[in-house]
């Protein structure tokens, strides 16, 4: 079968991709990584035995990359729908992060333990229909927001990825309604034509 024009170009994108060529030096997952890295990096995110849940984790690049920052002491909880290949140092919950009884699955691991950092690589699986896909996605960002509103230390952060488009301002507001400081990231590795960015939140208000 011949390849598609887009699956063509997406193909010549893919291996002449930097992070691409980065992340197999490296032994990461995915260049998806990378965002993580450098958001880590220049807003101050992790510490070594800090306590991380990742949700939307597959394959796992940003489950490694936090797992390395965190370190033995730390703590990383790795969430999917989809299956993960085994992480050192990293416990997987698989499952849809919707549901009631994976979300107590992780509470179970946790143990009570209020984490440090939430963040969400979450996407909903694509229908085509750009507004579905849109209020799926935004669907996504407001479970994660309430599930980080509850398990955050009061001095806790949390970055989640977001695409701009219907439902975006809304979301960015209850984010300034949690937390004291709100930002926008779009990282290098993030690819120039995407919508997607990242909105990371600082210090709980309220102190919860």
């Amino acid at each position: 079968m011949a390849r598609s024009k887009s699956s063509k170009a997406w193909l010549k994108r893919h291996v002449n991709d930097p992070y691409v060529h980065r992340a197999k030096a490296h032994g990461y997952r995915s260049r998806a990584a990378y965002k993580l890295i450098e958001i880590a990096k220049r807003d101050r995110l992790l510490s070594p035995g800090a306590a991380v849940v990742d949700l939307g984790a597959a394959p796992g690049g940003w489950a490694q990359a936090l797992a390395e920052r965190a370190g033995r002491a730390g703590r990383v909880i790795a969430v999917d729908l989809l299956e993960i290949a085994p992480i050192p140092g990293v416990t997987i919950v698989r499952g849809d992060f919707g549901d009631e009884a994976v979300l107590k699955r992780i509470e179970a691991v946790l143990d009570g333990r209020k984490l440090d950092l939430v963040v969400s690589d979450m996407a909903p699986n694509l229908s085509g229909v750009s507004a579905t896909d849109q209020a799926r996605s935004i669907r996504l960002c407001e479970l994660a927001l309430e599930f980080a509103r509850s398990h955050l230390k009061p001095q806790g952060a949390f970055l989640v990825k977001v695409f701009q488009g219907s439902g975006y301002p809304e979301f960015l507001a209850a984010m300034r309604e949690a937390f004291v400081e709100v930002a926008s990231r779009k990282p290098g590795a993030s690819r120039s034509g995407s919508s997607e960015m990242y909105l990371l939140g600082k210090r709980l208000k309220g102190g919860h």
